[in-house]
């Protein structure tokens, strides 16, 4: 039953920051249609091709953006015990989390991919936006997930 209950618990984490993930990105596109946040991530594995794939490219795009969102959920997660015994903040914790989802997606993952690279400058503002929604899309709902799941057992 524990194991049932880690599954069950993951699996709402991953939907619930996978789905405020997805609704912040197309809300900070709000210049953009909605179709070309989806296939913009799915350019990461098709390349330009996923920018002319219409409808299939955008399932793609959804699919790897909630692939992407469930790896780092039940990473921190599986992680979260030993984050709490360091750090002592529920807040600071989340504040982390999404500082070192963005540190990996963008200077680990996103230069490995076929998504297309801008002109190199990134401003601070951006950095702090990105960052910070990372940490409320992603790090608190796990945080509130993990702290509870393993507050309870």
């Amino acid at each position: 039953m524990p194991e049932q209950k880690k599954a069950s618990t993951l699996l709402v984490l991953c939907l619930i920051a996978g789905t405020l993930d997805a609704i912040a990105a197309i809300l900070m596109s709000w210049k953009y249609p909605t179709s070309s946040v989806f296939q913009y991530i799915a350019s990461g594995w098709f390349g330009p091709a996923a920018f002319k794939g219409g409808t299939v490219m955008v399932i793609w795009g959804l699919v790897f953006h909630y692939l992407i969102a469930s790896f780092y959920s039940i990473l921190f997660f599986l992680l979260y015990p030993g984050f709490k015994r360091v750090v002592k903040s529920r807040f600071a914790i989340a504040i982390i989390i999404g500082l070192l989802i963005w540190s990996l997606m963008n200077f680990l993952v996103l230069p490995l991919t076929n998504i297309p690279k801008g002109n190199g400058h990134i401003s601070v503002i951006s950095i702090l936006i990105s960052a910070s929604v990372l940490c409320v899309t992603v790090g608190a709902p796990m945080v509130i997930m993990a702290d509870r799941y393993y507050r309870n057992g």
